[in-house]
């Protein structure tokens, strides 16, 4: 019997799928997901997203935004009008985007410009916010918080951070989603699979990134997020099935996405 589940976060338009993504769609449905939404981490990347997603209607779904590693290059009026427009034409959300201070790919001032520009933008049209945060705790909490304040939903994805900032973004109505890497060796901080409460909690592959044991090392894909589902049902002390109904009804709702087919 397949864990049900949704991945919350791929990023399907990656280069490293090749023309590969009907098939890794294909596979995903077969491991007994509910549906995939693909991140447009740039523009180009939500172009690409937005493609798959035609093909795979009512499976696949797809956001917009622009990474802080890219900030330095970020264009207020011109990418909030592109982000804008793909908003108009599907996407689901606005990002990913965020605060990287590990790489520091982008200037700081670029990424906390280019991260509060998209935040005022999901603000406006009313949907939510994909986050990245790596390094950055302070800034994101008070931009997390500030957004919030406003009316703003949003995710932290790939979260491996402190549990005051996942804590100060449940405050503010948030969801918080765990990868792969709660399946490595070296996780140790069960405590913060356990504070996200069941309406918040989210899964994702970050696919082709992450994979999770027992794919370690290989390139990832969707179908592999039954075994994140598995981890935090035993971290949570929660049948597997159950965690797997709780992240997709989440995901469903957090994105305004249908129900599924014969759902109450």
């Amino acid at each position: 019997m397949t864990t049900p589940f949704f991945d919350s976060h791929a990023h399907l338009g990656d280069p490293a799928f090749g023309d590969e993504a009907d098939a890794i769609v294909r596979r995903a449905r077969e491991a007994g997901a509910a549906g995939i939404v693909s991140i447009g981490e740039s523009l180009a990347a939500a172009a690409r997203a937005r493609a798959i997603a035609a093909r795979h209607p009512g499976f696949v779904w797809f956001t917009a935004g622009v990474h802080p590693h890219d900030a330095a290059d970020f264009d207020a009026a011109r990418d909030v009008a592109a982000i804008r427009a793909e908003v108009a034409g599907g996407a689901v959300a606005v990002g990913e985007c965020g605060l990287d201070y590990h790489y520091d790919h982008s200037p700081r001032d670029a990424q906390r410009a280019a991260f509060g520009s998209q935040l005022r933008l999901a603000a406006e049209l009313d949907r939510p916010v994909v986050v990245h945060t790596r390094e950055a705790e302070d800034d994101t909490r008070a931009m997390v918080e500030e957004a919030g304040r406003s009316g703003v939903r949003g995710v932290l994805h790939c979260y491996t951070g402190s549990h005051a900032l996942a804590e100060a973004a449940l405050a503010v109505g948030w969801h918080v989603s765990f990868s792969g890497i709660v399946t490595f060796k070296r996780w140790d901080d069960d405590a913060l699979l356990r504070l996200v409460p069941d309406d918040r909690l989210l899964a994702e592959s970050d696919a082709p990134y992450l994979a999770p044991v027992p794919h370690r090392g290989r390139r990832n894909e969707p179908a592999w997020v039954g075994h994140t589902v598995a981890r935090l049902a035993a971290a949570r002390g929660q049948d597997v099935a159950e965690v797997g109904r709780l992240v997709t009804a989440n995901a469903r709702r957090f994105y305004g996405l249908p129900a599924a087919p014969g759902a109450d």
